[in-house]
């Protein structure tokens, strides 16, 4: 930006001053905090167009937007006179606004057309508004018309007239058929622009009945049709007189013109010249099209000068000649010029171009402060030279009253020592007879104190040695003196290197660090001072240190360019790269990091020259280095042969460029254009500083050479083929390789080779001499001589026996060397006889062993492979018939003479044989043997099913084994009950015999979940075992009548409340709650707070009332989250509580004395009131439930006959034979046999489970229940079935 010719406010507002000594224009800043309490004259902001067309479907809305202080008033006119806007109800005006919304629903919108001005005043002036010319668009329909049709001669021309209605806006023309579709145009066939359809020429494919011009007016949307045209082509050389006649036609049907090729004519415009007019700004459509055959070709051209090319194009295949943005120098002469192969024709359109009125300079709002002079220009132009009048607040200056201050010149008003009060809106108006410009420009006298308008400490940022724009951008009437000061300095910097600009901009010529600062601008006017504090910071340059260096990569290599930058570590910089002072490609394979350039791949058309650019906020630093690409070298040239001997020749050549990269390698190839055209072979190789080459070559070729260069690129394009070089025939020097004799059938042998090469044969008539002899048998070599073949077939061999073979090399100058001898054998046969002595030694039920006699090599024939032996099981033993399965095959390879059976069925008979494998395919069998497998283990039951589920019983029923492998002897039935937790109780064992399927178990536990095992057995022992599960149903005693506390009813909402926990030691949890649900499997879960493993359960007493539960074993210092949670038999969630989050403390090193820890006593304390409580409310409950007796035991007298137990394991014991010794029908035993409680660590009393308990008369429970009370409070998994009615009753903590 020019600092020195305008400067810009940070709030948006553009204040810019010509200081002169007649005028100061100062445009009214936008800053709210200025324009606060600051008069303004209207100012028009918005208006509607000057032809304004609207569409009679919608309501009509003119716009009229204004801004002054205070905000102006609005009136209108219509045709000249008042515009009353209140008296008619279907017009309103916008509050706060002049905008006129006109509703011309039920009335026609001509009613309103017309010309509109708004006028906008307030107390200081008035503005008006352009004159709008308000018009209702109008798509008028076609008028009817009968259309004949028109008959026209091959050849001639034809127009086809559209002449649509004239609409407003006008409407837009095109031509279709009846299916819609856009008629083809071309050079030939084209749409003028006034809508018309010309033919330079018709054919006979122009016939048709459906050439329809349509109209589409825009403002509406609607689409006009005119009726079809239909057009007849006839070829008349082709009709005789009498067809013609039958047409009877009468008025223009035929054209005289002549239908043969003539040369062209313009059908539009007519004549030599025509003229045309334009105005200025607008688009100029210039058509020429003509007539002729064959179809003319239209061109341009200007004959005063130039076509304006960046303006111009060309449409309608060249037809019509369009510049937009008319200027006066388009003015002139155009000619179009219509040729084909018989001539040519030529139009001249005489272009004027005039102009309404345009700006120059339109007049500028004034601020004056009293006393002072304005002037207020008007300058415009056009062709006519428009005429300039001046009205001030929207009335003629001359019908004003007259001021002394003010005088017009002109496009000029001079405004004289202005008063206050004098404030007024001056229109100019500019006309010629093609339009007219209107402009508003008030004049506010103010007299206003200064106010700095730059927002307050702004930091302007600056490089060092560069200069430095402060600005100090102010508003006040009269035009503030600005003075500035830097940090706590008095003077005034107004010397070098300070410059003050006329707008206030203070300028630094170079910047230093020492300039920076803090600087304050002081604004003064003849109303008061204001000043205005801003700071500059010189910051140092960015300056790039390691430079990209120059660079020579391969093709298709890796090229890294480096650029570190030091910079002002306040700014922030941004990388750029530049090829060539270009954008770099966009390429994948240019990867920009924070301080490198690479570019992988690199091609010959990535070489140039990068620059790195660093760019900050204030400034840049650049450095460029080049790429050069090394590739693979030019090709060797000018290949020549010399010293040409029988066997060998000299080659030499010129080498190619090596593009940067030296050659290190010549490669010399061949071809034996004689025997393998078009394919070239590697011959030696040459160091790179060599430029000849020693060829040894074979006799009978017609060799052709070239040189491939080699540097470390790559290897380069072949040099062109040297001239053909023949060498003389010469016996073969090679005989073939890869020799063998091999029998295809019993009676023959196939001696193969691989056939020499063309080069190889060192001369024509190339055949094989084929030698063959029986070895070690007393015999003259066989020979055969063949040729073009690979093989030699010898037949009448006897069956699989050794031979000797050689193959020789022969052509018509003689033989190859002596060969060596191959052994090979005759054909094989299928053998003639089978293993013998066949023995099975059986080893188990399933394996046995086979052993055999091995075939005679003389009855093999062949070539042994090995032995397969067959063998399937026949039957099971305890079946009279065989039901023979799938047979079994095991090969074994080689001379063997035994084998293994894996895989056999015990207590089965099973039969084999033995076959011998050659070559050829497999000998007879052996005599089938039979043998047998010992008895085995059986196979698993067939099924186990649970039926008849009781309370106490279930019956199992089981299928034999499909496999018994033997003789069953019985089977075995394992039985234990499951917990809730998975953990499994006494196991019970029983045994059936073989013909046994069903058995009732009784005595079993109500509401029990257990899991049987079941297998069958043989006299070699137990089968696999099959298991089952299967759950008792509940006591439908305990069902029918639940027993409910007498002192606590279950409330209706959460079957959790109350739930606390408080830390016992550093390794234990005590969690209380109360429980009111009707489901009794009951757990404490908890895991480490924030791990990712499964909760940890613990089995607690599920009975209602309030409940504790010690969790042990937790680590010291660790957080864990707790929560509650009821189940179903399935282990589904039924209710939870929310988490508790429990810390224990962290484990002390130094162990202190339990009993002497204040919170321990006062937890003994606690427990010790509690269990007071509670024994207070026993003895009330006991009182309270007199009528229902109930025999109690206490658990520090409890009998140990009862259950007793084993010191050592905690198992029951042996029960007496006595009935009161047994255990109670229904009770619940744990897996490990003893008896769990019931109840948490703290709870007072544990009780057993209730016995074969009934009820009397009245409803009282009779029965007696005992339990046993253990201090291993390890035990938290508990039993999830439910609880007995005594235990419902009487379980407390």
């Amino acid at each position: 930006m020019d600092r020195k010719g305008k400067w810009v406010l940070s709030s948006g507002a553009l204040l810019v001053i010509f200081l002169g000594r007649m005028t100061t224009a100062l445009e009214v800043p936008l800053d709210p905090e200025v324009l606060e309490g600051l008069p303004q004259p209207p100012t028009i902001t918005h208006q509607s167009p000057k032809d304004f067309i609207i569409d009679p479907r919608e309501n009509i809305l003119i716009y009229c937007e204004a801004k002054g202080k205070p905000h102006p008033s609005f009136s209108w006119t219509r045709n000249g006179t008042h515009f009353d806007v209140e008296k008619d109800s279907k017009v309103l005006m916008k509050p706060s606004s002049g905008t006129l919304v006109i509703d011309i629903s039920g009335e026609k919108a001509e009613a309103y057309e017309g010309i509109y001005q708004c006028t906008a005043r307030n107390e200081h002036g008035t503005a008006v508004s352009n004159n709008i010319f308000i018009r209702q668009s109008r798509s008028p329909l076609w008028s009817k018309e009968r259309k004949e049709a028109i008959m026209v001669q091959v050849g001639v021309s034809l127009v086809l007239q559209c002449r649509p209605p004239a609409g407003l806006p006008p409407p837009i023309i095109f031509w279709m058929d009846n299916n819609f579709q856009r008629l083809p145009q071309n050079t030939r066939v084209s749409q003028a622009l006034n809508g018309d359809l010309y033919f330079s020429n018709v054919l006979l494919d122009d016939t048709r009945n459906d050439y329809i011009c349509y109209a589409r007016f825009p403002h509406t949307q609607t689409i006009q049709q005119k009726q079809p045209i239909t057009v007849k082509v006839l070829d008349m050389d082709a009709i005789n007189e009498t067809v013609a006649a039958m047409y009877n036609y009468t008025n223009n049907l035929f054209v005289d013109s002549p239908s043969g090729e003539r040369r062209p004519s313009f059908m539009a415009p007519l004549g030599r010249s025509s003229t045309q007019m334009a105005l200025r700004g607008g688009v100029l459509e210039l058509e020429c099209i003509a007539e002729g055959l064959p179809t003319p070709e239209v061109s341009w051209y200007k004959e005063s000068g130039d076509l304006p090319s960046s303006r111009m194009s060309f449409h309608n295949f060249q037809k019509t000649l369009k510049i937009a943005d008319v200027m006066e120098a388009d003015a002139g002469d155009y000619r179009c010029t219509a040729k084909n192969s018989l001539g040519s024709a030529h139009h001249t359109i005489k272009v004027n171009v005039k102009a309404a009125p345009f700006w120059i300079s339109a007049p500028r709002n004034l601020i004056l402060a009293p006393k002072e002079t304005g002037i207020l220009t008007c300058r415009v132009s056009g062709d006519p030279k428009p005429q300039i009048a001046w009205s001030v607040n929207g009335v003629p200056i001359k019908d004003s009253p007259k001021d002394t201050s003010r005088k017009v010149e002109d496009d000029t008003v001079i405004l004289s020592d202005v008063q206050t009060g004098s404030s007024a809106v001056y229109q100019c108006n500019a006309s010629n007879e093609f339009g007219y410009l209107l402009a508003n420009a008030f004049v506010n006298v103010l007299a206003e104190a200064p106010r700095v308008l730059t927002p307050p400490n702004n930091v302007y940022q600056v490089i060092t040695n560069n200069p430095a724009f402060l600005d100090c951008a102010s508003f006040g009437s009269p035009i503030p003196t600005i003075t500035w000061f830097k940090d706590s300095q008095t003077s005034i910097l107004n010397r070098d290197p300070y410059v003050i600009h006329n707008n206030g901009t203070l300028e630094i010529n170079v910047a230093q660090s020492l300039n920076s600062g803090k600087y304050t601008c002081i604004a003064s006017n003849n109303l008061g001072t204001r000043e205005n504090h801003v700071y500059l910071e010189v910051k140092e340059p960015t300056r790039i240190l390691a430079q990209p260096e120059y660079m020579v990569v391969q093709r298709n290599r890796k090229a890294v360019f480096e650029c570190k930058v030091k910079h002002d570590p306040t700014l922030i910089p941004t990388m750029n790269w530049l090829k060539d002072n270009g954008e770099l490609p966009d390429d994948e394979r240019f990867l920009v990091d924070t301080d490198s350039l690479t570019i992988n791949e690199v091609t010959e058309e990535d070489e140039g020259t990068y620059t790195c650019v660093m760019n900050t906020t204030l400034d840049q630093d650049s450095a460029s280095a080049m790429l050069t690409v090394v590739e693979e070298p030019d090709p060797p040239t000018d290949l020549e042969l010399t010293d040409q001997r029988e066997r060998s020749v000299q080659l030499t050549w010129i080498p190619g460029d090596e593009h940067n990269s030296p050659t290190q390698k010549f490669l010399v190839q061949y071809e034996d254009l004689l025997h393998q055209a078009g394919v070239w072979h590697n011959l030696t190789e040459e160091e790179g500083t060599k430029t000849t080459a020693h060829l040894d070559l074979s006799p009978y070729a017609y060799y052709s050479f070239r040189v491939l260069a080699v540097n470390h690129v790559g290897y380069s394009q072949p040099s062109q083929p040297s001239r053909q070089y023949r060498t003389n025939p010469a016996a073969p020097d090679v005989n073939p390789t890869d020799v063998h004799g091999v029998g295809t059938e019993h009676n023959n042998l196939v001696i193969s080779w691989k056939e020499l090469t063309g080069l190889q044969s060192n001369g024509p008539g190339l055949q094989y001499k084929v030698n063959w002899r029986q070895k070690d048998v007393e015999e003259d070599w066989l020979s055969e001589t063949v040729a073009n073949t690979s093989k030699y077939v010898v037949s009448g061999t006897p069956t699989f026996v050794p031979y000797e073979v050689k193959v020789q090399a022969v052509n018509d100058y003689g033989n190859g060397p002596a060969p060596e001898a191959v052994v090979g054998y005759s054909g094989e046969d299928v053998p003639m006889s089978a293993p013998e002595s066949v023995q099975v030694l059986v080893q188990n039920g399933t394996l046995a062993e086979v052993h055999w006699e091995p075939v005679l090599t003389s009855m093999v024939r062949g070539r042994l492979q090995g032995y397969k032996v067959s063998y399937w099981r026949e039957r099971s033993l305890h079946q009279a018939e065989a039901q023979q399965e799938e047979q079994q095959v095991l090969l074994l390879s080689g001379n063997r003479t035994d084998g293994r059976l894996p895989g056999l069925k015990p207590y089965s008979l099973y039969t084999l044989n033995i076959r011998v494998v050659n070559g050829k395919g497999e000998g007879p069998p052996s005599p089938n043997h039979n043998f047998e497998t010992p008895e085995g283990v059986p196979g698993p039951p067939s099924f186990l099913r649970i039926k008849n589920t009781d309370m106490d019983s279930l019956t199992l029923e089981w299928g034999p084994p499909q496999d018994n492998n033997g003789r069953l002897t019985g089977y075995t039935l394992k039985y234990q009950p499951v917990n809730s937790s998975n953990e499994l109780g006494p196991v019970e064992e029983m045994m059936f015999p073989a013909n046994e399927t069903t058995v009732i178990l009784a005595d079993l536990k109500y509401s029990t979940r257990y899991k049987f095992y079941f297998n069958a057995k043989t006299i070699k022992g137990s089968g696999p075992t099959i298991t089952e599960e299967a759950v008792t149903i509940m006591d439908e005693a305990f069902i029918q009548q639940p027993i409910v506390d007498v002192f606590k009813v279950r409330p209706i909402g959460p079957a959790f409340t109350n739930v606390n926990s408080s830390v016992v030691g550093e390794e234990g949890a005590v969690i209380s709650w109360e429980y009111f649900g009707p489901d009794k499997n009951v757990y404490v879960e908890y895991i480490v707070e924030n791990s990712k493993e499964d909760w940890t359960k613990e089995c607690v007493n599920g009975s209602s009332g309030s409940q504790t539960h010690l969790i042990k074993g937790l680590k010291p210092g660790t957080s864990y989250r707790v929560r509650l949670a009821v189940k179903d038999h399935s282990e589904a969630t039924i209710h939870s509580t929310e988490e508790l989050v429990i810390t224990l403390p962290a484990m002390k090193s130094d162990q202190v004395d339990l009993a002497t820890q204040g919170w321990f006593i006062g937890l003994m304390c606690a427990i010790a009131l509690l269990i007071l409580v509670l024994l207070i409310i026993c003895f009330i409950k006991r009182n309270k439930g007199g009528k229902y007796p109930v025999k109690e035991k206490e658990d520090a007298h409890q009998d140990p006959e009862i259950q007793p137990m084993k010191d050592d394991d905690g198992t029951f014991g042996e029960y007496s034979d006595t009935e009161d010794h047994k255990p109670l029908k229904g009770s619940r035993t744990p897996s490990n046999g003893t008896v769990k409680r019931d109840d948490s660590d703290d709870s007072l009393v544990d009780y057993g489970e209730g016995g074969d308990g009934q009820f009397n008369e009245d409803g009282s429970f009779i029965g007696q229940y005992s339990g046993k009370k253990e201090k291993d409070t390890h035990e938290g998994n508990e039993s999830s079935e439910a609880p007995s009615p005594v235990n419902a009753m009487n379980s407390f903590v």
